[in-house]
């Protein structure tokens, strides 16, 4: 029962402060990942670069993969609805609300507020991602050095694909597609 409970919580305060998308649950998550042994930092990147490739976002996703992984199906379900509950109670009480207050002020000024802290969770998440991504966390988290954690080969294909993106400006799955061949083929 303690799992179930802290389970609600955990991913309650993940969905009621992740204001701005999917990518914004990311800080939420890897402290829970820090904190718990649901999933590990490299089990989050992995399940990041899955979740960008398949429908669904991020934070669902993990909440679900956490819940189950931390109590079986019904840790999955209890995750899950900790998660989406916050914003269907908020989006309840703003549509009651919207045309009450669209024009006040003080919402305007809040929203003011809420836009950049939204846009600096994000940020933080893709710092955070990107030394996953070009090295992996763990060896920068023991050193905090950048040049002890830098995965030259994975830099390498991060500047390919950079620079893929910007020259051909194809569909971006042609890029997750071909990405994840690269990833297989250079796993085995």
């Amino acid at each position: 029962m303690k799992v179930y409970l802290i389970l609600l919580y955990e991913f309650f305060k993940t969905g009621l402060f992740s204001v701005g998308g999917g990518l914004a649950t990311l800080p939420f998550l890897y402290e829970m990942a820090g904190k718990y042994s649901w999933f590990s930092t490299d089990t989050l990147a992995d399940m990041l670069a899955v979740s960008e490739s398949t429908p669904g976002p991020i934070g669902i996703n993990m909440a679900t993969y956490a819940g189950i992984k931390a109590a079986g199906i019904g840790g999955g379900i209890v995750a899950t609805l900790a998660l989406i509950c916050p914003s269907i109670i908020v989006i309840c009480i703003i549509a009651k609300m919207l045309d009450k207050f669209k024009d006040s002020k003080m919402v305007n000024a809040v929203m003011g507020i809420i836009r950049p802290a939204a846009t600096g969770l994000i940020a933080a998440a893709g710092i955070r991602l990107f030394e996953i991504a070009v090295g992996g966390s763990e060896k920068y988290l023991e050193t905090g050095l950048w040049y002890d954690w830098l995965d030259i080969k994975s830099f390498v294909f991060l500047c390919i694909i950079t620079f893929a993106v910007i020259k051909w400006k194809k569909h971006p799955a042609l890029y997750i597609a071909v990405m994840a061949v690269v990833g297989i083929v250079f796993k085995l």
